[in-house]
């Protein structure tokens, strides 16, 4: 019982708004002549932090011979080098300036890294709370430069929870625990009962509702519509569920925080530059911010959507986003659609189109990719806005795709199945150029 009350303890402090996972496994009803005693055996599903402290976390980053890639997150591409996050472990480099035959160079041990951006000679990667800078000048030779702690109180994919002093949480694993309680009941409905001033609920589980599972100066990359990390000249832009942050990266290897937090709103996902706005995807909508003063990005506008996951991309005067369902975003809809932005001021719907169950995207003259998750990558002629539909060029159904980055008619795709690469310089004949498959496939 000691061990339970902590966990109470702790969940009330860290969850305070979700309820636990009340499976009953079971009633046993001992009736006393004497006594009224009831004992009810009674089964508690619950998530159960995980917890590093940050010596741990800050002494364990290494740069690494390659390995083979267990899991494909974000991707960044720079002067001929891809930059492949594996979600929670760290970055794979690769040398893909002959994208028929790319090269892992290296992997660098990142606890905690989910997203990431470069410029110049520098890359920049998050560590649950910490920013870190790499020196890539020599890629054989990669060395961590700087670290700026604790800017990321709410960037990890863990919901971002309030840690204890000197910790954090890096994963929640699934707990369950059985117990027998003794004393009185009182009947509230078929189900349910009152004890001792709590409540046990007969199998309503919620606990899955919770689970562990986003110029002037040096050139600077190109990332996917997945990304939460971009770069803009000088400046670097990250959020978190709710806030958007600007870096000074006029220094490339000292990031300074420039300015406090900008609140944005509720769960937002992604971020995409184009000219002078950026366009932040969240799960009710797309905000639009006039970056013309990079410092201090302003918000103009909010395209407003049904609940759903949303990253989004901007080519010309028109956004596309897409809209699926999935446990992270409570939505029920799979959706493309089409946005007016000739007045960033007013953004307006032009059509809407079914979807499998769209991810990341990517635009290039024209040219729209999607990824369709387990439905593969779909290829569209996008030049005529009202007809999308009906000018589909391929659809590659053979593998699992989640975010793209068409680039000079290279297509470099991400997804469960590993890194793949298309020539797409002719749109009619896209071709496959190679593959570095993940372990299991």
């Amino acid at each position: 019982m000691e061990t339970f009350t902590i966990i109470l303890r702790q969940r009330k402090k860290l969850l305070s708004y979700l309820l636990f996972n009340l499976s009953a496994i079971g009633y046993l009803l001992l009736l006393n002549q004497c006594t009224d005693k009831v004992e009810i055996s009674r089964t508690y599903k619950y998530m159960m932090p995980v917890y590093m402290s940050t010596t741990e976390l800050r002494e364990a980053v290494d740069v690494l011979p390659p390995r083979t890639i267990q899991e494909a997150g974000k991707i960044y591409f720079l002067n001929g080098f891809l930059f492949l996050n594996e979600p929670g472990e760290g970055i794979h480099i690769i040398d893909n300036r002959k994208p028929e035959n790319p090269e892992r160079i290296s992997f660098i041990k990142v606890p905690g890294n989910y997203d990431l951006a470069a410029k110049g000679n520098y890359l920049y990667a998050d560590s649950f709370i910490d920013l870190l800078v790499f020196d890539i000048s020599d890629v054989n030779n990669i060395r961590e430069v700087e670290r700026v702690e604790n800017v990321f109180p709410l960037h990890n994919s863990y919901g971002g929870f309030p840690t204890e002093e000197g910790q954090i949480i890096t994963e929640w694993v699934e707990t369950e625990e059985t117990e027998i309680l003794e004393g009185n009941l009182e009947p509230l409905s078929a189900g349910a009962y009152f004890y001792r001033g709590g409540l046990v609920l007969d199998g309503m589980g919620m606990a899955e509702a919770f689970s562990s599972k986003g110029s002037g100066g040096s050139q600077q990359g190109v990332g996917g519509s997945m990304a939460r990390f971009t770069i803009v000249n000088n400046y670097m832009y990250t959020i978190d569920d709710y806030n958007l942050q600007v870096f000074d990266i006029s220094q490339e290897d000292k990031p300074q925080q420039s300015g406090d937090l900008i609140n944005v709103g509720f769960m937002i996902e992604t971020i995409f530059p184009y000219e002078d706005k950026l366009f932040i995807g969240a799960q009710n909508g797309m905000y639009i911010y006039d970056n013309s003063d990079p410092a201090k990005p302003e918000h103009i506008s909010t395209y407003e959507h049904i609940t759903s996951c949303d990253p989004v991309v901007v080519e010309g005067t028109t956004a596309y986003v897409t809209l699926r369902n999935g446990t992270a975003c409570n939505g029920f809809t799979n959706q493309l659609e089409v946005i007016d932005i000739e007045d960033p001021y007013n953004p307006k719907l032009v059509k809407t189109y079914a979807m499998d169950n769209p991810h990341g995207l990517g635009i290039d003259d024209g040219t729209l990719f999607i990824c369709e998750g387990d439905f593969g990558l779909k290829v569209f002629d996008a030049s005529d806005h009202t007809k999308i539909d009906e000018n589909l060029i391929a659809h590659f159904d053979e593998l699992h795709a989640f975010d793209v980055i068409p680039l000079g008619g290279v297509l470099m795709l991400v997804g469960n199945d590993g890194l793949y690469q298309y020539d797409y310089t002719d749109p009619a004949n896209i071709k496959l150029l190679s593959k570095i498959a993940a372990p299991s496939l």
